[in-house]
């Protein structure tokens, strides 16, 4: 009678020489060469669950998947266009607040000043973030886009930079919780994360995206995900429509990306899903009756927990279950995460919430990590302030930020009123008695601003504001 490691071991040293064959056999195809390693790796998972395969093995199965070539992500022209156009457009309208813009996508032979009235220092500010974004310097192309108004220009600049170097991008956080930051990130990490994630998606046809592609949020599942196998997935932009139209539109296989303000209107609606629709959603905690709702409907909804600064951490697919860990991740000291990297190194990320370790792979959020801000030398806290305002029976919402460096050095607040048609000087005098009465000179808002919702990036995640733009 066999001895049934033997039997293991013999089979582990054909799959790894299978492996290696398949590998050869495609080099030519760089994407058929990624498919069949992957399907490879997954009949191993089904057929020889009872093996247990070694260390040795799996060693051996995750290096021969990062050595396989991979077609760049920017010689797909519509995701390459789409995220210099996604940037552009956020950029422009950062700019301008309340400046109107043609729906995306735009025409390659757009121009950004004679079509957009994009000015001299509009172009400056937008060239400056793509060229953060693709690290344009890296390439030592920091003024490829000097006197290149035209979006088409732009696009070949941006392919010319990535072809001398795509090793690294950089995107930028929201502002959710203070002034925007850079966050650098390798390829190869996300792409390491979406080798994850596909296996979780498998099956998936199309993309359906209602998220911008020039964040990391949107970059690794509308960008980088279509192309993870054999073939590129069509890409379709939801943005332009309303989730109304999400019923006639979807279709068995299709993987919609969205964030939870999109999956919140797309419940409300009770539209009924086909079989074998699967949603994402992230950059915000997803209610928990929204996502029951929409599994009620027929979707298969994966949440997946992470920031700009960390990429993704982990993933869940039921309502209030916890998340769990990608493999790469463990956790650290101190409110911290750890990455395992090459050679056996590790970065460490702080959080931004508490989480809640149920055991060493599964964590659920517990809140946010309040964030001080000094004013006159004091810690204060925005949370604080805003739930103080937002006790007043004529505040419906409200957020408070510190000034940008333009505006002072004091706080101010964002408020959606009750009544729509309130007298907004008569409620402004109201609050400011209100938070006299209530909180330290430090402590009060400044400046108000006024408006039907709360400002909000199109990820769905709350943004800064400019004062004057609302006053």
């Amino acid at each position: 009678m066999m001895d049934g490691l033997r039997v293991g071991s013999t089979r582990e040293i054909v799959i790894i020489d299978v492996r290696k064959r398949m590998l050869a056999v495609f080099s030519n195809c760089v994407n058929c060469a990624r498919y069949c390693l992957y399907n490879c790796r997954l009949a191993i998972d089904i057929c020889c669950s009872w093996l247990a395969p070694s260390p040795t093995l799996i060693a051996e199965m995750e290096t021969m998947e990062q050595c396989a070539p991979r077609r760049d992500w920017w010689q797909e022209e519509s995701a390459l266009r789409r995220v210099v156009g996604d940037l552009v457009a956020a950029e422009l309208a950062l700019a301008r607040p309340g400046r109107a813009l043609p729906a995306l996508p735009w025409p390659e032979e757009t121009d950004l000043a004679a079509d957009l009235g994009a000015d001299s220092l509009d172009l400056m500010g937008a060239a400056t973030a793509l060229g953060d974004l693709l690290q344009f310097g890296q390439a030592g192309m920091q003024d490829a886009l000097l006197g290149r108004p035209r979006l088409a220009d732009w696009v070949g600049a941006a392919r010319a930079s990535l072809a001398g170097f795509d090793a690294q991008l950089v995107f930028r956080t929201s502002g959710s919780s203070g002034m925007p930051k850079r966050c650098t990130h390798s390829l190869a990490v996300l792409w390491r994360e979406v080798d994850e994630l596909a296996r979780v998606l498998l099956g998936r046809r199309r993309v359906l995206g209602a998220v911008p592609a020039h964040h990391i949020y949107g970059f690794l599942f509308t960008v980088l995900l279509p192309q993870a196998g054999a073939g590129a997935l069509p890409v379709l932009d939801l943005r332009g429509m309303s989730p109304v139209a999400l019923a006639g539109l979807v279709q068995p296989g299709d993987l919609v990306v969205a964030h939870p303000d999109y999956w919140r209107q797309v419940a409300a609606l009770g539209l009924a899903f086909p079989a074998d629709v699967t949603g994402v959603s992230s950059t915000a905690p997803c209610p928990d009756d929204v996502a029951q709702a929409l599994h009620a409907a027929g979707l298969r909804l994966v949440q997946v927990y992470g920031s700009s600064e960390t990429a993704g951490v982990g993933w869940r697919e039921a309502a209030g279950e916890p998340y769990r860990l990608l493999p790469y991740w463990r956790a650290g000291d101190a409110g911290t995460l750890e990455r395992a990297g090459e050679g056996g190194a590790s970065e460490r990320f702080a959080l931004q919430d508490r989480l809640d370790w149920r055991d060493g792979l599964h964590f659920l959020p517990a809140g946010r990590i309040d964030q001080a801000v000094q004013v006159g030398g004091t810690n204060v806290f925005p949370v604080y302030v805003a739930q103080v305002l937002g006790m007043h029976p004529e505040v419906a919402q409200c957020q408070v930020r510190l000034m940008r460096p333009d505006e002072g050095t004091r706080l101010k607040a964002f408020v959606v009123p009750q009544n729509p048609n309130v007298d907004i000087p008569a409620l402004r005098s109201i609050l400011i008695e209100w938070i006299v009465a209530r909180l330290t000179s430090v402590e009060r808002p400044a400046a108000f601003s006024f408006g039907p919702v709360l400002p909000c990036q199109p990820s769905g995640k709350l943004t800064d504001w400019i004062i004057d733009a609302w006053d």
